[in-house]
């Protein structure tokens, strides 16, 4: 695998699988590539503000009349006597709030003249490039992009039509904060934009957790602890890699596709909000007057708006962003670590891990629901863990070492009397034996391959694990703890467990720049950026008082929970839903607009309510 990906990359213009650049601040650590990708989404918002928009000077229609519908209710009247059946009621509603005009709209208000406007549709068309390149990557199976230049470069398209899409999401979203976009009746508009960011996240993250790469272990292994401390990692389990494929393909592309499909639908409805005021409407009656105006239809002037020539510009830009960038960065794919790569590279450590297993002393051993109910679940006022309690059953020793040796015992004699004599004795010498091997792993020597310890009285461990440390360099280990699935054996819960047991997996992910402050769902391997936007989670891991309590991943959950109730609640939230007014963005978003209000160029800037149809 390793050198066909090297072959895949053999081609490109520049490496970023060389070790990454790291730069510390105050708590954080952060790498260059994701500075430099969060610095060139600040640089777009602030270029969409400053630039001007093209057209701005077009002529533009005068106002219509302000007492006129837009078009009849319902232009395809039911016969007489049928007004009331179901299917005509819901044909008026619709053709009420959404008529073709709407759907299809080509014209729009005088005042939607800044690029900050363009990124609602330039997300779209990088969602639109993301779901054609995941198709490519389904042609060929879920994992022949680790072997094939070809798929290597499909998953290349995915990667950055994805990075581009969260990027022109995050840049839509601060540009809809700071116009105040939920004023008019439009917070249900806002609120299911909310929802599309966050149902983007969790689709990226099980993404990330499907490339079955080193990084996707990582990242599933440290996400684990979380979904586990609030009960729902035994359901959604991130290392069952097969179950996060199927989320990533089906399940959460038909969520997320519906929730961008409402929001597309009530800015239809809605319109866009209009313009807020370069001053600040003073006194109750006026407060009420810009309210009224701000849920009336709008009754300006209008300019002209071809929205399938804008989406057609916009696929074509993000999709030759997209090939671009492939074509000069490729993609991460640093291969998996496994149970016989471990034994390989640092086999001592295998044997420590593995004995530790048998005494108990594993944080797997330890861990608690959902694997055992030997550990504590993280708590804060109460455990949700313990109320799915222990649904993934493991035990470390027969797991991860007795199981696997049974299975050889009857063609290796030698072995078989290991384990009779092992079995044999009462659990407190089992111990004993165990931990006196454990002890004694820091002066093992290695003859030929074979583990030679100094004396000492180990009963029939060390027989016990020369065999296992044998079975793991053949790589049986690997296929005995994932092949327990008849079929397709994508649970990789027990190897990644007895992986993260040991020191040589956690060793792999600092040389990558993956742990503690550098939290796995933040950065990536090599020099290629991560994903920033998940800031608001990543940031509760390095608040002082917080980061090295035992209950961190659960207070991460809740205050990342909080964070996101309150953003979806700033429509209702005095302060929180004032701030575009006292900082005033919004004048360099609408200053063509202003500019004209204020020469008298434009006919109405704050029209009147229509009225009622």
């Amino acid at each position: 695998m390793t050198t066909i990906a090297a072959a895949g990359h053999a081609s490109v213009a520049i490496d970023l699988n060389q070790p990454g650049t790291y730069l510390n601040w105050n708590i954080f650590t952060i790498s260059v590539a994701n500075l430099v990708l969060i610095a060139v989404m600040v640089a777009i918002f602030g270029a969409a503000l400053l630039l001007p928009f093209p057209g701005r000077r077009h002529q533009t229609e005068a106002a219509p009349d302000a007492t006129g519908p837009d078009e009849p209710a319902d232009p395809y009247p039911a016969a007489e006597g049928d007004e009331r059946m179901w299917t005509a009621r819901l044909r008026r509603s619709v053709m009420g709030s959404l008529p073709p005009n709407k759907l299809l709209p080509d014209r729009q208000p005088a005042y939607v003249s800044s690029w900050v406007y363009v990124f609602g549709v330039g997300s779209l068309a990088a969602l639109a490039v993301v779901i054609v390149s995941g198709f490519a990557i389904a042609l060929g199976g879920p994992d022949w992009w680790h072997y094939n230049p070809v798929g290597h470069f499909f998953n290349s398209l995915h990667l950055w039509s994805v990075e581009l899409f969260m990027a022109l999401l995050v840049i839509h979203l601060w540009g809809k904060f700071w116009m105040a976009a939920w004023r008019g009746r439009r917070a249900l508009t806002w609120i299911t934009g909310v929802v599309a960011f966050v149902a983007s996240v969790v689709e990226c993250f099980t993404g990330y957790l499907s490339q079955q790469n080193f990084d996707s272990q990582w990242i599933a292994t440290n996400g684990k602890d979380a979904f586990n401390a609030v009960g729902v990692g035994a359901f959604f389990n991130l290392m069952n890699f097969g179950q996060m494929l199927m989320w990533h393909i089906v399940l959460l592309p038909i969520i997320l596709i519906a929730i961008i499909g409402a929001h597309v639908l009530l800015v239809r409805i809605r319109g866009v909000s209009h313009p807020l005021p370069v001053d600040r409407p003073r006194g109750l009656a006026a407060r009420k007057a810009a309210w009224a105006a701000d849920r009336a239809a709008w009754r300006g002037p209008t300019k002209r708006y071809d929205i399938l020539k804008e989406g057609t510009i916009a696929t074509v830009v993000i999709l030759v962003l997209t090939v671009g960038l492939a074509s000069l960065l490729s993609s991460p794919n640093v291969p998996p670590v496994t149970v016989r790569s471990w034994t390989q590279v640092a086999p001592a450590d295998f044997l420590a891990t593995a004995a530790s297993e048998l005494n108990g002393t594993s944080l797997t051993a330890s861990y608690g629901p959902p694997y055992n109910p030997s550990g504590t679940p993280q708590s804060e006022w109460f455990a949700p863990a313990n109320w799915a309690g222990v649904r993934q059953p493991i035990d470390p020793a027969q797991t991860f070492v007795l199981g696997p040796l049974a299975k050889m015992a009857p063609t290796d004699p030698a072995l078989a009397a290991a384990l009779a004599s092992y079995n044999a004795a009462s659990a407190d010498q089992q111990n004993k034996w165990a931990t006196s091997y454990l002890n004694a792993m820091t002066k093992v020597k290695f003859v030929n391959g074979t583990p030679v310890l100094p004396a000492g009285n180990y009963g029939p461990v060390p027989a016990m694990l020369s065999t296992e440390l044998t079975l793991a360099r053949s790589g049986a280990i690997d296929a005995a703890l994932s092949g327990a699935q008849p079929f397709y054996g994508t649970d990789f819960t027990k190897p990644l467990l007895f992986l993260e047991d040991g020191a040589y997996y956690a060793n792999q992910a600092t040389a990558e720049h993956l742990t503690g402050d550098q939290w796995g769902v933040m950065n990536e391997t090599g020099s290629y950026p991560g994903q920033p936007w998940l800031w608001l989670y990543q940031m509760w891991y390095h608040v002082p008082g917080w980061r090295n309590s035992a209950n961190i991943d659960l207070i991460a959950i809740y205050m990342t929970g909080a964070a996101t109730i309150l953003l979806l609640c700033i429509p209702f939230i005095p302060g929180l839903r004032d701030i575009p007014r006292w900082i005033p963005v919004h004048r360099l978003v609408w200053r063509d607009w202003n500019r004209q209000t204020a020469s008298g160029s434009a006919s109405q800037s704050h029209p009147e309510p229509a009225k009622q149809k």
